[in-house]
């Protein structure tokens, strides 16, 4: 898996959650993670977590790390299960760190406070995720947790060139698992 850390900082608006995205903006062709800062703010016309169109909660962050992944060639459970890793490798980071977080499927807490959001879904070639971690916490709708403003991560690239490593490695690592087996008929 391709990974990059965008320089300069984007926005997160939701259209990015898009087929193609990461290879028509930095040219990355095939599957992909991207990681950049920026504020976020999804609107209910943007957003694809049905739930939260209903609940009407947008998504807003001042100043968010955010992370999009693009992967060909599975399915949308195989995409939750490969999001629900990336929020395992996530919190296994902070937890390193001394940070402790509760994961609860897609979200972490820290201090019963959100650190993420986060969502995957399928086009009609890929799965996309998304996952945006809060780096400052004042301005959310809720309760939140920011990683430089509560929790100390002050190397933010740093910090998102470790998850994207440890998440490219974990796939990798996958495949090679299911090569190196024989079948069994019995």
């Amino acid at each position: 898996m391709k990974t990059k850390y965008i320089d300069e900082e984007i926005k997160y608006i939701g259209s990015q959650l898009s087929p193609h995205w990461i290879y028509k903006n930095f040219k990355l062709q095939g599957d992909a993670i991207v990681a950049f800062i920026g504020e976020c703010k999804v609107d209910l016309s943007e957003m694809v977590d049905i739930e939260d169109v209903i609940n009407n909660e947008p998504i807003y962050s001042k100043y968010m790390l955010s992370f999009i992944t693009e992967q060909f060639g599975i399915g949308l459970s195989e995409g939750v299960f490969r999001q629900r890793l990336l929020m395992c490798i996530i919190k296994e980071l902070l937890e390193q760190r001394g940070i402790f977080v509760v994961r609860n499927g897609d979200d972490l807490m820290v201090d019963d406070r959100k650190l993420s959001v986060s969502i995957a879904t399928k086009s009609i070639t890929s799965v996309l995720i998304h996952t945006g971690l809060n780096i400052l916490s004042e301005g959310a709708p809720v309760k939140a947790s920011g990683l430089q403003s509560e929790l100390g991560i002050n190397d933010i690239k740093s910090f998102a060139l470790e998850v994207m490593k440890k998440y490219s490695e974990e796939l990798e690592d996958i495949n090679y698992a299911c090569t190196k087996v024989r079948g069994v008929t019995e």
